[in-house]
């Protein structure tokens, strides 16, 4: 018998992400579940299971874009279709010092923009193809214009600055990708799921939690599998609600920049 619906979620082994595929858990549901700690990965799996759901660990360091490659290639090994991908992974290293990818790009950028971007691009042969698919991908309230001369922000770190940036990259990444599925029964969306979320980036930026987690799952859930945003693209979100984003965002100009730079630092082909 086949299954309903095959889902992957990045960064599903602890916060946002694990409370996501709890909430995603149920039978005819095959969860592909992704982090970087086998313990914590199996016991996510084991959540699944105990709702009635399937799933597999998949484990992957996205500060590495041939790990990137690796996990798109897992995923591919194990469905042919994929009814949603939920880009959740990320980093919000504020306080420390500048930090690198191993490929040597700024962290943030790396981790919560140039891994998903591509992750996304290889598993694109993966979405529709006669059944629709939905990209969700989570960003953030907190965004920074960002600085094309010096983007990996070589000169004057601020690491707010840099989480802003890339989530900022986020959200334009969306809304082109939006117009390079239209017609093709993919959708893009993005959101911030909730103000200062009981996590452990929050609470290790000394910033006292204000919302649970279980907010951000539910507004992150919604977009992926709710029909009531079946057919919805192109458009960000502040938790439940459509939202305006930095007026940078709306500047095709700069997302055609934003996605030139993107496809020489993959190596991809516009």
């Amino acid at each position: 018998m086949s299954l309903a619906r095959t889902i992957l979620v990045t960064g599903s082994t602890d916060g946002v992400g694990r409370r996501v595929v709890e909430k995603l858990a149920a039978p005819g549901t095959h969860l592909l579940v992704h982090g970087r700690d086998e313990v914590r990965g199996k016991e996510a799996v084991e959540a699944v299971v105990r709702a009635g759901g399937t799933a597999r660990f998949l484990r992957a360091d996205l500060a590495s874009l041939d790990k990137v490659r690796d996990l798109a290639a897992m995923v591919g090994a194990e469905t042919e279709h994929l009814d949603a991908v939920i880009n959740n992974a990320g980093i919000a290293q504020v306080d420390g010092p500048r930090r690198t990818s191993r490929d040597g790009h700024e962290l943030h950028f790396a981790v919560n923009y140039l891994a998903p971007v591509l992750l996304t691009r290889l598993l694109r042969p993966l979405l529709g193809g006669g059944r629709p698919s939905r990209v969700v991908t989570l960003t953030s309230a907190a965004q920074n214009a960002i600085d094309f001369d010096d983007v990996m922000l070589e000169q004057g770190y601020s690491g707010y600055r840099a989480y802003g940036q890339s989530k900022l990259a986020d959200i334009m990444f969306t809304f082109d990708l939006a117009d390079d599925l239209a017609g093709t029964g993919v959708t893009a969306t993005c959101l911030h799921p909730a103000d200062h979320m009981d996590t452990a980036p929050v609470r290790a930026a000394g910033i006292t939690p204000s919302n649970s987690v279980d907010k951000g799952a539910d507004a992150t859930v919604a977009l992926a599998v709710d029909p009531a945003h079946e057919g919805r693209t192109g458009a960000y979100f502040n938790c439940r609600r459509e939202s305006r984003a930095n007026s940078q965002a709306y500047d095709r100009a700069a997302r055609r920049r934003l996605r030139g730079l993107t496809e020489d630092l993959l190596g991809l082909d516009t």
